[in-house]
């Protein structure tokens, strides 16, 4: 029972902070969308940023596990990378709170969701630096300075995906993979 309402508790909180961002959610919204009361909810979290913190590391779990789902060690690098891009892609464009975070950072600079981005982006940039990592040891790709790499790779997959989108239409998921082995990936070839 107690866990059932934790997670109706973390359910509810997800959906208030994507349809109303983080700084419009409160406590009392969360408490009725879980149908259970406000006291409630303290029982499990201190305040809403506990809350807000259990909600982004459940997120970057997920990420990082549609990630390791499509990676297959038998292929080259290369390939898995397109890959997990192709994948994380889809995970974007179906999750409602990111792109609900993102548009209040831009519109409103809220403190605890830059913090809370740029707790994501470096564990995405830690989770791709231990890929290359592992991909250097076995001789896949060349030694590289795997923390720049990484950042560029996550910055250019974020451009390719948000900033192009402001001022030209959409790319497609396809389109993006291809560009990320373009111009960042064909360097790690040893064709």
């Amino acid at each position: 029972m107690t866990t059932d309402r934790r997670k109706m508790i973390v359910e509810a909180a997800t959906k208030s902070f994507s349809l109303f961002g983080y700084k419009a959610t409160t406590m009392d919204q969360v408490a009725k969308l879980a149908n259970v009361g406000k006291g409630t909810i303290y029982t499990f979290f201190k305040n809403k940023e506990e809350l807000f913190e259990e909600i982004i590391s459940t997120l970057v779990k997920e990420m990082i596990a549609e990630a390791e789902a499509v990676i297959q060690p038998e292929l080259p690098f290369t390939e898995n990378v397109h890959r997990a891009l192709y994948r994380l892609l889809e995970f974007r464009s179906q999750h409602q709170l990111m792109i609900k975070l993102v548009q209040e950072e831009t519109e409103m600079g809220t403190l605890a969701v830059s913090d809370m981005l740029q707790h994501v982006e470096d564990e995405i940039i830690s989770y791709i630096k231990q890929k290359i990592d592992v991909a250097i040891a076995k001789g896949a790709i060349p030694p590289t300075d795997t923390e720049i790499t990484s950042f560029l790779l996550l910055k250019m997959y974020i451009a390719l995906v948000s900033d192009w989108e402001k001022h030209h239409q959409p790319l497609s998921s396809e389109q993006i993979a291809e560009m990320m082995k373009v111009f960042l990936l064909k360097g790690f070839s040893h064709e």
